[in-house]
């Protein structure tokens, strides 16, 4: 028996998952440690009874999730418009120091996620999933980028890319704080007399602190639409000038990079980034839940054994790159050992495991305002610039 969702439907689930799963966060201690996002919680529950009914051959359950892209584009727009090129200013020298180890670390990832299925017989593009698209990309990226690849014949690419970054999400959350502990109790790190408790009122200075109107809403849904539409032009004429893929996501977010910077050469005001978060946070939730809800579960199960391989030689080395590399040209102090924390949370799943990560941290060993104005915004804003382009260039290079 088959049962066949409609566009509608399958909106209204993706919701009921996204609820579903923030209510489980919340009644299961583990999920909330490690900073499970909602909607991959109630997503993989889903997925795991569409894959129950399946192998009992009760039901078969297929899902339209054609509005999935429009959702995608949208989140990756507000992710180009958080790229303003003040936030480097604001930063000075530590952030492009984070920010170029960031880089450095979705390089080798797409290496060794690359080149270990390689030497494993896999396809080099599901060693991409493997890679930076779910690794320092985490949930989002994986998605984008697994749907895309599934769309080229690659089969099990999104279920792998999301498999991975579960894994990854949860080892960024579980080494962070040993990797701290070690370098604090090793050099006998302390905190700055300077600094205050309350870290969250430097995140208020970077989002803006104007309530939000139905008018000034609108604004922003103006030029995330604007972005989108002048995005998915241009992302075909370049592929067919080309011959270079580039996914409409991917143009749309660069498209909104170039007018986040040149809006704030006249209005400054006209961005509200409050505004653009909540959009961010609807979008990411509904597209994610929606992935989730069909990957297809019995497709990555004979590749358990290599998707654990490679995950662990991820955490491997962003353990021994944070303590011998990233720590040291962070300046050997107590604020580069709080960055490291969150280096290893969003270089293996997302911001919010590395603000939980050094949250960890701060409240055992002392505040740090300075890591709290850095990894927030390279992890949420700058990261996937460089990322995205890393992955498509692999992509292009082993289709």
């Amino acid at each position: 028996m088959t049962l066949e969702i409609n566009q509608i439907t399958t909106l209204f689930l993706a919701v009921a998952v996204f609820i579903i799963g923030s209510y489980l966060n919340k009644k299961i201690p583990l999920l909330n440690k490690y900073c499970i996002p909602a909607p991959v919680v109630g997503g993989l529950l889903f997925a795991f009874t569409v894959t129950a009914l399946k192998g009992f051959d009760l039901l078969t359950i297929t899902l339209d999730t054609s509005l999935q892209e429009l959702f995608m584009i949208a989140f990756f727009t507000t992710v180009g418009l958080g790229a303003s090129f003040t936030l480097l200013k604001l930063g000075g020298k530590l952030l492009i120091i984070y920010w170029l180890a960031s880089i450095v670390l979705a390089i080798v990832q797409s290496v060794i996620g690359i080149s270990f299925a390689s030497l494993l017989n896999l396809d080099p593009l599901i060693g991409v999933m493997l890679g930076t698209a779910s690794m320092e990309g985490g949930h989002g990226t994986a998605t984008a980028f697994g749907t895309t690849l599934e769309g080229m014949g690659v089969e099990g690419a999104l279920s792998v890319g999301l498999a991975a970054a579960t894994v990854g999400l949860i080892a960024g959350g579980v080494i962070g704080g040993p990797i701290v502990k070690y370098l604090v109790t090793k050099y006998d790190l302390k905190p700055k007399e300077s600094d205050k408790e309350d870290n969250s009122s430097i995140v208020d200075e970077l989002t803006g602190s104007s309530a939000i109107t139905s008018n000034t809403f609108m604004i922003q849904v103006l030029i995330i639409s604007f972005c989108m539409a002048i995005g998915s032009y241009l992302g075909e004429f370049f592929t067919n000038l080309t011959g270079f893929g580039l996914p409409s996501y991917v143009s749309a977010m660069f498209v909104a990079v170039i007018v986040r910077n040149i809006i704030d050469l006249y209005n400054k005001e006209m961005i509200q980034m409050k505004s653009i978060g909540l959009i961010s946070d609807v979008t990411l939730s509904i597209f994610l839940s929606m992935a989730l809800m069909s990957i297809k579960l019995w497709e990555v199960a004979n590749l358990a054994l290599p998707l654990l391989i490679v995950v662990l030689v991820q955490v491997l080395f962003i353990a021994l790159f944070t303590i011998f590399v990233v720590f040291r040209l962070l300046g050997k102090d107590y604020d580069a050992a709080v960055m490291s924390a969150g280096f290893t949370g969003h270089g293996l799943g997302a911001t919010p495991n590395a603000i939980a990560n050094m949250e960890a941290v701060t409240s055992r060993f002392g505040p740090s305002k300075t890591a709290f104005l850095i990894v927030p915004i390279v992890g949420s804003f700058l990261i996937d610039i460089i990322t995205v382009p890393i992955i498509i260039t692999s992509i292009n290079l082993f289709s």
